[in-house]
C-alpha cells in the first residue's frame, strides 16, 4: 500500500467490522449444532429463559429494530420453536417444547465459542476487550 493511502487498521469502523466478521465466522461454526444462526439461537435463549417475553424486550436485548425482531419470530414460529400470543398490539413470545429442547445445544454452542476465543485471547484480555467495546458502544450510542 502506498504511503499516501489511509491504513484501514487505524480506522475504528473497519477494525470493528473485521473483528465482527472473524467472531461471526467462529460463532456460525459453533452454532451449526443447533441448526440455527447465533442470533436466532440467542433469541430462542432469551425466550426460553424469559417465557412470555415481549417483542420490545427482545429487540432491546438484541439491539435490533422491531421489524427485524418480527421477521425473526415469524421464522422461528414456522420452524415450530416459539409461539406468539397477542392481545391487541401487545405480543408475548413463548418457547415450544421443541424450542426448549434446543437449549442444551445452544448452551453448548455458547460455551464452545467462548472457549474457542478464550484460548486465543486469554481470559483477562477477553474480559478487558469486552468491557472496552461495551463502554465505547454505550458512549457512541449516547452521543449518536
Amino acid at each position: 500500500m502506498a504511503d499516501t493511502e489511509p491504513s484501514l487498521s487505524n480506522c475504528l469502523y473497519f477494525t470493528v467490522n473485521k473483528l465482527s466478521r472473524v467472531i461471526g465466522k467462529m460463532a456460525e461454526e459453533e452454532f451449526e449444532i443447533t441448526g440455527l444462526s447465533p442470533t436466532y439461537a440467542l433469541l430462542i435463549n432469551i425466550v426460553n429463559v424469559n417465557k412470555g417475553v415481549g417483542q420490545k424486550e427482545i429487540g432491546e436485548a438484541l439491539h435490533m429494530t422491531p421489524s427485524t425482531i418480527t421477521r425473526f419470530i415469524d421464522k422461528l414460529e414456522v420452524k415450530g420453536l416459539v409461539i406468539r400470543k397477542c392481545e391487541g398490539k401487545n405480543c408475548r413470545i413463548y418457547p415450544t417444547e421443541k424450542g426448549q429442547k434446543l437449549q442444551p445445544d445452544i448452551d453448548k454452542a455458547w460455551s464452545n465459542l467462548h472457549e474457542r476465543y478464550s484460548k486465543i485471547l486469554s481470559y483477562e484480555k477477553e474480559k478487558q476487550l469486552i468491557e472496552t467495546i461495551d463502554k465505547i458502544g454505550i458512549k457512541l450510542e449516547e452521543n449518536f
